[in-house]
């Protein structure tokens, strides 16, 4: 998809966002699920506006193939400001130790953590009769337990002023069929956001989370391909389109920067009003 508009339905608005916080510039960013997908879109937006991070991901070797990539994208394009450095990590969002690690390796490379984007997940499909012990086990320690995993490992990091981010979904509060436990495990990092904003507010550290609806990536691709699924889920869009990745790096952007510095313990919803609907 080009930087254009598409046209048609479900077209998508792919254009850069043009927000720009000049105070994000220097700081450190740490985000997990960033070889592919949301992931990688937040770690090129964020360093091209002149943030390190440090990314994470299951997928070693994609998750270095990455990096290689938007670092030499970052070298070949003209910035405001110095981009920032893009550092690689292995890491499984279900082992505690893990996120710890990757919070080291943060530390070790720039000296400091500044933001924090639990963005790694996974979006089972099973009708309720055939949810496994196995599937909604691997849904809840990926999709809660590694946000969990992670805040607790930036938080004992973090100074005053810092923010962490989590995934959620308008799935959290919209049923979906077949994903009774992907919803039920949004609908918890909503709650956990709130409760770490309390929690975490000690610190002066702010916690919110995004809650994406249709978005345009591989999630969504089988419903762009289906022309009567595709007409189903714009029904129940008041924007009448699908969202792109771009519109939901805005809403970080904003999260993380000095704008919402008295913003904690929200999930906005990135979903063109279908919660509503």
């Amino acid at each position: 998809m080009s930087n254009t508009e598409a046209t048609g339905p479900g077209r998508v608005l792919h254009q850069p966002m043009t927000a720009h916080y000049p105070e994000m510039a220097g700081k450190v960013a740490v985000i997990t699920g960033a070889a592919r997908g949301m992931g990688a879109r937040f770690a090129a937006g964020l360093a091209t506006r002149g943030v390190h991070v440090v990314a994470g991901d299951l997928d070693d070797a994609a998750m270095t193939a990455t990096a290689d990539e938007l670092s030499a994208a970052l070298a070949a394009e003209s910035v405001a400001d110095e981009p920032g450095r893009i550092v690689p990590s292995t890491l499984d969002v279900t082992r505690a130790e893990d996120h710890v690690a990757l919070a080291r390796r943060a530390i070790d490379e720039f000296g400091r953590i500044d933001f924090w984007v639990n963005n790694a997940g996974i979006f089972p499909f099973a009708e309720v009769p055939d949810v496994t012990p196995e599937q909604i086990r691997a849904t809840l320690s990926v999709n809660v337990e590694g946000v969990l995993f992670g805040a607790q490992a930036a938080a004992a990091r973090m100074r005053p002023g810092s923010a962490i981010v989590n995934m959620a979904s308008v799935s959290a509060v919209r049923v979906r069929r077949g994903r009774a436990a992907y919803c039920s495990s949004k609908a918890a990092v909503a709650h956990l956001t709130e409760s770490l904003a309390v929690e975490l507010g000690d610190q002066g550290i702010r916690v919110n989370s995004i809650a994406p609806g249709y978005i345009d990536t591989e999630m969504t691709r089988w419903i762009q391909d289906d022309a009567p699924a595709l007409e189903k889920a714009l029904a129940a869009v008041p924007l009448h389109r699908i969202g792109s990745p771009e519109e939901v790096f805005g809403v970080l952007l904003f999260l993380l920067s000095d704008s919402a510095r008295y913003v904690t313990g929200h999930s906005l919803a990135v979903d063109g009003g279908s919660r509503h609907v």
